[in-house]
């Protein structure tokens, strides 16, 4: 078991306590994907909405019906299985034939389109997530949490990796530990381990920026990223022109993300601040209710936090849906 440092926040101290996903209707995530369908090609296309079930999990039944390698089924990146999320798949069939989509059979899967394109669908091609979010708690005043919500619309937050990066209990940074110390793992695992170690290192960067007050400027030395791309720049000087466009959040500070070298990570860039775009929100007796878009790579988890702290049985009941998946 390895805990997990209480990261710094950058609006203030949660304004309330707060329960997520007591049921998957209250955590939806739908994909944003801007590729528009040539109708044809070798590859269905299927707009799929799952409920408490693992985007990989999904793959793999995919693959199973249409008879092909999971190697042969794509899709964009993984969802929360916590939840109710839409994401499109494609399964490669070369011929176009022998697949009846409408007979598939898979608990918590809805197949709402289906559609042919000529490529496969590759990891990180989308370019965000739409969420819609409740948040059930004895909330304080409703200008509170609006000054707080206005306050994360105008500002963005800081882009920590959410707590689902690490594992239960921090079990991904334990499996990052024994790939540093040579012990044979899965490909896979190896993967998630490595990918936790530098999301923990990233983190505590950045949490040292908040502290300091500097994660949503520029300082000399420091590496730029242009918002919304993966476009980035050395910070030699930070002149009038460059506070304007960082106070726009047009362009963001980026932290390090680790190298390996001698298992052949290199060393990335990853932005310091998030932008939180579109973001509304209503209450009702029972809950807030949140809606708002991030791009590729970001975490609900790190708006959430900025807002209220997360009582750590929220998920236990959805827990209980897919106890039976992988």
């Amino acid at each position: 078991m390895t805990p997990l440092p209480d990261w710094a926040r950058a609006h203030g101290q949660p304004l309330f306590c707060a329960r997520i996903k007591t049921r998957p209707s209250d955590f939806v995530v739908n994909e944003l994907l801007d590729i528009e369908m040539s109708g044809d090609g070798e590859h269905d296309w299927l707009w799929i909405e799952k409920t408490g079930a693992n985007t990989a999990w999904i793959a793999d039944q995919l693959a199973r019906h249409a008879g092909v390698p999971s190697r042969d089924v794509g899709y964009a990146g993984l969802k929360d299985r916590h939840a109710v999320t839409r994401q499109w798949f494609s399964v490669r069939r070369a011929a176009g034939e022998g697949t009846d989509w409408r007979a598939l059979n898979v608990d918590g899967v809805d197949i709402l389109e289906a559609t042919r394109h000529a490529r496969k669908l590759k990891r990180g091609a989308h370019h965000g997530n739409s969420f819609r979010i409740a948040l059930r708690g004895d909330r304080p005043e409703d200008s509170r949490v609006d000054e707080r919500l206005r306050l994360i619309l105008a500002s963005g937050v800081p882009n920590y990796f959410g707590e689902q990066r690490f594992g239960r209990n921090g079990s991904n940074i334990e499996l990052g530990q024994a790939v540093l110390d040579d012990k044979k793992l899965p490909r896979a695992k190896r993967s998630i381990g490595i990918s936790a170690l530098r999301s923990l290192d990233f983190n505590n960067q950045l949490s040292e920026r908040v502290e300091q007050g500097t994660w949503n400027s520029l300082l000399p030395g420091d590496t730029a990223n242009l918002d919304g791309t993966n476009s980035i720049f050395p910070v030699d000087e930070v002149d009038a022109a460059l506070q304007q466009r960082c106070a726009a959040l047009d362009v963001h500070p980026t932290g390090t993300m680790r190298a390996f070298e001698s298992i052949g990570v290199k060393e990335m860039r990853r932005p310091l601040r998030m932008r939180v775009n579109n973001m509304t929100w209503q209450f009702d007796e029972a809950q807030l209710w949140l809606e708002f878009d991030l791009g590729r790579g970001s975490f609900a988890t790190a708006v959430l936090r900025e807002v209220v702290c997360l009582a750590a049985e929220s998920s236990h009941q959805v827990a209980r849906i897919s106890n039976t998946r992988k």
